[in-house]
């Protein structure tokens, strides 16, 4: 009699990603489906319920997250897995605000994603060892944002940040709002810290994602 593997729903929006994850899950899970945005993710996942959910932050309309939060509106005892390339904290500090059993990178060894997946099969949380030391020691359970990886800015803040976004060196932002440019730069250490990022190319796309500023 053969053994009923767990099944899995992966949800990515790039086919070479999704299908090289089948690939690697197939010999040890049942993969009953591959979807590549959100609408497909909740309709696959109310037709053909799995047992894990692997999810990408980034995949359209919206993000990761918000499908995540769907996903547990229609059923709390949802298993979900991000596998992404965003190790920043605030993003790992949200997944599992919304909801995730575990946070995989995808630059991880293939055995740290099965492992993952056994881990929440077992109900227990998991987070890739690829994560840094010091961003697994800030985030502590219950998994909320911790002190000082938080998005909320203040005016200027947000005034510096779109023209970031934009691309506008500090000396013209400091032309366009009127301060200097040493206060630019205080601003701008700020807004990364309080974010979790480092560069400002981690700044843009933080930003553009979770709309903090545009590109209009």
């Amino acid at each position: 009699m053969s053994i009923l593997k767990p099944t899995v729903l992966i949800a990515d929006d790039h086919p070479i990603v999704a299908d090289s994850l089948r690939r690697l899950l197939e010999p040890d899970f049942d993969i009953v489906g591959i979807a590549s945005d959100g609408g497909d993710v909740l309709a696959q996942f109310q037709r053909l319920r799995p047992d894990v959910v692997l999810l990408d932050v980034i995949i359209p309309p919206e993000d990761g997250f918000a499908i995540a939060r769907q996903l547990k509106a229609f059923s709390s005892d949802v298993r979900i897995v991000f596998v992404t390339m965003l190790a920043e904290p605030i993003h790992i500090s949200e997944a599992f605000r919304v909801g995730a059993k575990g946070y995989v990178l995808k630059q991880s060894t293939p055995s740290d994603l099965k492992d993952a997946i056994h881990a929440v099969l077992r109900y227990e949380r998991y987070l890739s060892p690829g994560i840094a030391s010091e961003i697994r020691e800030s985030v502590d359970y219950p998994w909320s944002k911790p002190g000082g990886f938080t998005a909320q800015l203040t005016d200027r803040q947000r005034q510096i940040l779109e023209l970031l976004t934009r691309g506008e060196t500090a000396k013209v932002i400091a032309d366009t709002l009127k301060i200097s440019a040493k206060t630019v730069a205080f601003h701008k250490a700020s807004i990364c810290k309080k974010l979790g990022v480092q560069t400002v190319s981690e700044l843009t796309k933080f930003a553009l994602t979770h709309g903090l500023a545009s590109l209009e």
